[in-house]
């Protein structure tokens, strides 16, 4: 058994190798519902006072793999679920510790990107009919996407239209032998059902990660071609960050930066966009 402890002026973020940690955890989720039927854990507790109850943070190793743990006790999912990660996933759960230890009076629930995606992926990426359902609804996301969608003024928009997005869709073409369509109009367009099905095998080779990654980008950057190009590590995170607020940056460059809301999205697209990133992260 080794430990490792890092220490700091009122808490602290423990390692662990003791799998026996878990023999007296208390479960963070009961037997019994709330008569609204929520499952009572720390994580809806957090949520739901938005305070800090907590007073350290750590990182178990058991056979079933790795947990994050607060004050001992075994972080779970907003359903209830363990939040159990692979051992290959130990930067994922060193990231998630770092998460609830960077919570200090009051709980950001912003704050908690890598929490809420592995949480994600327990509560839901394991059931196939979830995941067939997911497939679909990123799949919609082709006949919207934003990159697909061009238009041809003001000249500033245009010149970063070819710069960061002409070259995705060339990467997406070549890479994957499929037809991209681009469009000059909103109006009832959508991407040929040879390109659909071949997508659709793509996604669904992803494993549960890939595929939460995938949802996630997709979501923020509101296109599935930056998002499996971040998926397929074509992309960094900066770069499909600076693909997806295109249309923002011509407007900043036009009209100037509307503060408390330019900068904050600036700022919560990379987070995101990073959460997604390093859930794909496999340790040795």
């Amino acid at each position: 058994m080794y430990r490792r402890l890092f220490s700091r002026s009122t808490a602290r973020v423990r390692f662990s190798c003791d799998s026996s940690i878990h023999s007296f955890s208390r479960s963070f989720a009961t037997a019994s519902l709330p008569p609204d039927g929520t499952v009572v854990s720390e994580t809806n507790r957090a949520e739901a006072t938005l305070k800090r109850f907590w007073e350290t943070v750590g990182i178990s190793k058991g056979d079933g793999g790795l947990t994050v743990t607060l004050d001992m006790r075994a972080l779970k999912t907003p359903s209830g679920n363990t939040l159990l990660l692979p051992r290959n996933k130990r930067l994922v759960a060193m990231l998630i510790a770092n998460e609830w230890e960077n919570q200090e009076t009051l709980l950001k629930p912003h704050a908690l990107p890598m929490t809420s995606i592995a949480s994600r992926v327990i509560d839901a990426f394991h059931d196939e009919k979830t995941c067939s359902e997911v497939r679909e609804s990123l799949l919609n996301y082709l006949d919207t996407d934003t990159i697909c969608f061009h238009h041809d003024d003001p000249p500033p928009l245009v010149e970063l239209q070819h710069k960061y997005w002409d070259p995705l869709i060339e990467w997406a073409k070549s890479t994957f032998d499929i037809d991209i369509q681009v469009f000059t109009s909103i109006l009832l367009h959508s991407q040929s059902a040879e390109t659909r099905t071949k997508l659709d095998a793509i996604l669904t080779e992803m494993d549960p990660w890939e595929l939460a990654a995938m949802e996630r980008a997709t979501y923020v950057t509101k296109s599935f071609l930056i998002a499996l190009a971040l998926v397929k590590r074509h992309l960094t995170v900066e770069e499909a960050a600076v693909a997806a607020q295109v249309e923002v940056s011509s407007q900043i460059q036009r009209w100037g930066e509307v503060e408390d809301s330019h900068d904050v999205d600036f700022h919560d697209v990379r987070r995101q966009l990073g959460s997604a990133a390093c859930l794909l992260t496999n340790s040795i």
